[in-house]
């Protein structure tokens, strides 16, 4: 199949791997943060890091937009089920993420709430059409990427006159969160000598939001693919950049990734939404103009608007480390909870739960575990 024998060739890696080894300066350490949760599983799934020298390291990143969400948020959308009776729809992922006390939405569900998992934004529109006497709720979420869909969905309920669909948006924006990360790294000593750029996000805003932030921080960023062998050439980028004293935004993903990105996508979104003027993210804390909110003119869509919802305590469990692994501070492995109380079957935090969580990769490759455990892993 095009583009992906071709970018999983083992001859091809060891070659990549011998020219990182040998154009990594022995002298230094190199820190290189992935801002995408594809290239998170695909280091994992393909064992990148193992290609990697000593001194090469993956920094995970908040590239999970599930797993980013605040615990707030998500006490909204249970509320939204629960207490106003809407049929919330929302994607798998989102349905088994624990908010306050353990409450996910399949819980809420399994007490009676109408809560439906849907594949697009058309599934939750299909629903508002087939029930008219009833109040759906959307709940979007995701970066850049998903955020057109929902867009296309608004402008289509309007013109189907559908009164009884809404939107929660939690969408979020990339470039802010990078922005943050440079700006807070050195309170818990995160280091990061580069970024890895995330590669669906960068089809649609294309590589030049990224500049101005590598100017200013002086940090290069690579824009890499979701394949092994992407993700080895961007490291390889990434490094011979560092070397050189360089901080420029590079595109590994030249087959999809253009520097303007998707003209009639952002003009789209553009319509339909506009900046908040800060929005939490689990582990980062608020972050000035980084989420979207509807503009006053799809105010009629907007759930916020139509359902008043009520300030909460909401409150992460406790010893879960996903807000420290979402900025990088620490690693899966380094949570107590991580493989004992938190597992995919009983997840303590939506890094365990969303197929883009460091946690999820971590378990589902099998990588916290010793040489020997993966060997009789692999064998079973």
């Amino acid at each position: 199949m095009k583009y992906i024998r071709e970018f999983r060739d083992r001859g091809l890696a060891r070659t990549l791997a011998e020219a990182i080894a040998r154009e990594s300066d022995t002298g230094r350490d190199y820190h290189l943060m992935e801002f995408c949760g594809g290239h998170t599983h695909a280091i994992f799934r393909y064992g990148v890091q193992d290609l990697m020298p000593d001194n090469v390291e993956f920094v995970h990143g908040p590239g999970c937009p599930v797993c980013v969400l605040p615990v707030r948020r998500l006490d909204d959308a249970v509320e939204l089920a629960e207490r106003h009776g809407v049929i919330l729809c929302t994607y798998g992922d989102m349905m088994r993420v624990p908010g306050t006390k353990q409450r996910s939405l399949i819980r809420a569900k399994a007490d009676g709430a109408d809560v439906r998992m849907v594949y697009s934004t058309l599934d939750a529109l299909k629903v508002a059409r087939d029930n008219p006497e009833r109040e759906v709720v959307f709940f979007a979420i995701g970066f850049e990427t998903t955020t057109p869909p929902t867009a296309v969905a608004v402008k289509q309920a309007e013109a189907l006159g559908l009164t009884n669909f809404t939107v929660f948006s939690n969408h979020v924006m990339t470039p802010p969160a990078m922005r943050h990360l440079l700006e807070t790294a050195g309170e818990e000593e995160v280091k990061i000598d580069g970024f890895l750029g995330p590669s669906h996000v960068s089809s649609v805003i294309g590589s030049n939001p990224y500049k101005p932030f590598a100017e200013t921080f002086k940090k290069p960023v690579v824009i890499a693919g979701f394949e092994p062998l992407d993700v080895m050439q961007a490291s390889l980028m990434a490094i011979r950049q560092i070397n050189e004293g360089r901080h420029e935004v590079e595109n590994e993903y030249t087959r999809v990734v253009t520097p303007e990105g998707n003209l009639k996508a952002q003009v789209l979104v553009a319509e339909v939404f506009e900046p908040r003027r800060s929005f939490e993210w689990r582990g980062l804390g608020a972050i000035p103009e980084s989420a979207l909110k509807l503009r006053a003119r799809y105010a009629a869509f907007d759930a916020e608007q139509r359902f008043p919802l009520a300030a909460k305590d909401s409150r992460e469990v406790k010893s879960c480390e996903c807000p420290a692994i979402l900025r990088g501070a620490k690693k899966p492995t380094d949570c107590k909870l991580f493989g004992t109380v938190c597992t995919p079957d009983n997840p303590m935090g939506s890094c365990m739960v969303s197929s883009e969580g460091a946690c999820a990769a971590y378990w589902s490759y099998g990588r916290f575990r010793g040489p020997e455990e993966q060997k009789k892993g692999a064998a079973a």
